[in-house]
């Protein structure tokens, strides 16, 4: 059997930091090629202007394509809007298996925000802001994201979200319950719709929109190691 290739894609604003822990743990217990590419305008620093969402897709396509070069089979892993790219891909590709973290086929969760709106408050008014980590993770990418690319960013999911029951390889599905980007219900939503019965669903409660960063995510990511290497997955729904 040939090589085995692993393509991590992160999420809207993101960039390869919000996978790399996961990218971390299967580079450590697997011999697989690792690939996290930065798309196009997203990173540490945003040029969100200078891009669009076919440039986003085309991108992770050639990523996609160098893998084949040297790999027999790939897995596909898409955190948040990666998410709906990897299934993307996933559909027209010949990709062995799916993981979906965080996947935004639904996005905002209101009753979230408000919490995490009000811890920011209270560190406010107890001179603690510098050291909320919501604030900081969220302060940058508030004032650095035009309108068009949020713009960008809805017209890929309206067009991805419909073609999920194409989707027809094993797929595993990761949620975070506390989430307050994508709405902890988006997970189920997304189960339901994929087009194969060799699916799991994995809920975290505790783990918010940046998942791969949970309390639990060395449980997470070992049952994400696990669901790879299976030869048949069991529905679990």
């Amino acid at each position: 059997m040939g090589q085995t290739g692993c393509l991590l894609l992160h999420g809207f604003t993101g960039g390869a930091y919000e996978v790399n822990p996961l990218a971390r743990y299967l580079r450590e217990h697997t011999d697989w090629i690792i690939s996290v590419p930065v798309l196009p305008g997203h990173g540490r620093n945003l040029r969100l202007h200078e891009t669009n969402a076919v440039e986003w897709i085309t991108y992770a396509e050639e990523e996609l394509k160098r893998l084949y070069m040297y790999c027999d089979e790939i897995y596909v892993v898409g955190f948040s809007m990666g998410g709906l790219i990897a299934a993307y891909l996933t559909i027209h590709y010949p990709v062995k298996k799916l993981v979906l973290l965080s996947a935004a086929a639904l996005y905002i969760n209101p009753k979230q925000i408000f919490s995490d709106f009000k811890t920011v408050l209270s560190d406010t008014v107890r001179r603690r802001l510098n050291e909320n980590e919501w604030f900081g993770h969220y302060k940058y990418k508030l004032f650095h994201t035009p309108i068009r690319s949020t713009t960008e960013f809805r017209r890929l999911a309206s067009y991805v979200v419909p073609l999920l029951p194409k989707i027809r390889v094993p797929v595993f599905i990761a949620q975070g319950q506390m989430d307050g980007i994508v709405p902890p219900r988006a997970a189920r939503f997304v189960y339901d719709r994929v087009g194969t019965y060799q699916k799991r669903l994995y809920l975290s409660k505790s783990s918010k929109h940046l998942i791969c960063y949970g309390s639990d995510c060395d449980k997470l990511f070992h049952e994400i190691a696990f669901f790879l290497k299976q030869e048949k997955v069991p529905d679990n729904g």
